[in-house]
């Protein structure tokens, strides 16, 4: 039985614009690492975390890679314990799923040393209470894709695979700038029209008819979100900007990632998603940011074991 494992989880885009916390792709580049040891202890210890830009707990139940492995032991009734080391590579606060991947990347990690290793449907429950950590609810849309790869439907009790063409890829702008996700959720507060959300919930058909279908000009009319963008774009300073670049560049829709303040935008053919790169950077330069992108397939892989 192996004593030790590490598991990298890839950065993704979670809501993608009309599937507020249950649709999300995962994407290429960044991601978090997490190594899993076994020991005698029937506990869960995290022994060091590098690569944040401010200090995450080390306590294991107020971090979401030790609260996932808590609930994962507590579940499985196992009688031994991990202990962890978190190594972090996607910026704190910048709607690429951070608090997600570590927690996935730790249930990976410790699964692989389990004497009857889980589906990664069944690491999902585990991975939700992780989550709810970091932002106070139980949402699957970075979960779901870091665990299957690509573009995942993610409800409270089921993962959804959404086939994508292969062909269609994605552009993640992030600009050199935090908004956590508490504040971002709490721009959501008030009230809202049952117009609203019958237009979103087409849109959202729309879209997954599309991905089906692989009809681009299906997700073109649906991925447009009236619903969370409108009440989060004022925190991202350039933002409206950057996604008209990118949907002047030919975007079938483009919008914020996460909680933000990335920005995202889907491209039916990877040359257009890198010709639209240098407009979408341009957009958050003159707004006084400098910022990465990523251009990666929106069938990206999903976290794995990397030793």
């Amino acid at each position: 039985m192996k004593q030790a494992a590490t598991a990298f989880s890839p950065a993704s885009v979670g809501n993608v614009g009309v599937g507020f916390d249950i649709l999300g792709h995962v994407i290429e580049g960044p991601g978090d690492t997490v190594t899993a040891r076994r020991i005698d202890s029937p506990e869960v210890r995290i022994a060091a975390i590098r690569g944040a830009t401010v200090d995450l707990p080390l306590d294991a139940p107020g971090n979401t890679a030790g609260a996932s492995l808590i609930a994962l032991r507590e579940a499985l009734g196992l009688p031994f314990g991990f202990e962890i080391e978190i190594d972090k590579g996607i910026p704190l606060g910048s709607g690429m799923g951070g608090s997600a991947a570590s927690c996935v990347a730790a249930l990976v990690a410790a699964n692989e040393l389990l004497d009857a290793p889980l589906s990664r449907e069944a690491l999902y429950p585990f991975a939700l209470t992780g989550e709810a950590v970091a932002s106070g609810g139980r949402h699957g849309d970075n979960l779901g894709p870091m665990l299957l790869g690509g573009l995942v439907l993610s409800t409270a009790d089921r993962l959804v695979k959404i086939p994508v063409p292969s062909a269609w890829h994605s552009v993640l702008v992030h600009p050199d700038a935090i908004l956590e996700t508490r504040r971002a959720r709490e721009a959501l507060k008030g009230g809202y029209a049952l117009g609203e959300f019958v237009s979103q919930s087409a849109n959202l058909a729309l879209v997954l008819a599309g991905c089906y279908a692989g009809d681009a000009g299906l997700v073109r009319a649906g991925l447009q979100d009236g619903l969370v963008e409108p009440r989060r774009a004022p925190l991202i300073v350039g933002f409206d900007a950057a996604k008209r670049a990118a949907l002047e560049a030919g975007a079938m829709g483009a919008s914020i990632s996460g909680a933000g303040p990335s920005v995202f935008g889907w491209f039916e053919t990877r040359a257009q998603a890198e010709t639209a790169v240098p407009a979408i950077q341009a957009a958050f330069m003159a707004a006084g940011f400098d910022s990465q992108a990523w251009v990666s397939p929106i069938n990206s892989p999903a976290a794995k074991v990397v030793r």
